[in-house]
């Protein structure tokens, strides 16, 4: 495995672990459909939450954010819409991202809530 996917790996497992410690129920990680997958589909204050995490060791170029374009984003909004048929959720859906800078040993997390909404 390369370098930069055990990072991504590591920074999927601090997300997880940063949401349980904000009491979110994880409900599924690495959800696919087709090829498409969101990281984290979590549950919050009746509320289905489905969440990008991107990881970087720094800044130099961009913000880890930054690098969930309007075209990813369009795909995680249409894994949602399977996800959410496919299990008839009834909750209001929220998109998230957890932004993590892995520097000096340590994870540095952001995360942003309702960082895009789904364009009608």
């Amino acid at each position: 495995m390369g370098e930069h996917n055990k990072l991504g790996v590591a920074g999927e497992d601090a997300a997880v672990e940063f949401l349980i410690k904000k009491s979110y129920l994880i409900r599924h990680r690495n959800w696919q459909f087709g090829h498409l997958e969101i990281d984290i589909i979590a549950e919050f204050r009746n509320q289905i939450v489905f969440i990008e995490v991107k990881s970087r060791s720094g800044t130099f170029f961009e913000q880890p954010f930054q690098a969930v374009t309007k075209s990813k984003q369009k795909f995680i909004i249409k894994v949602a819409e399977a996800y959410i048929n496919k299990f008839d959720i009834d909750l209001e859906a929220r998109f998230d991202i957890i932004s993590i800078v892995f520097q000096n040993g340590k994870f540095q997390i952001d995360h942003i809530e309702d960082a895009f909404y789904p364009m009608v």
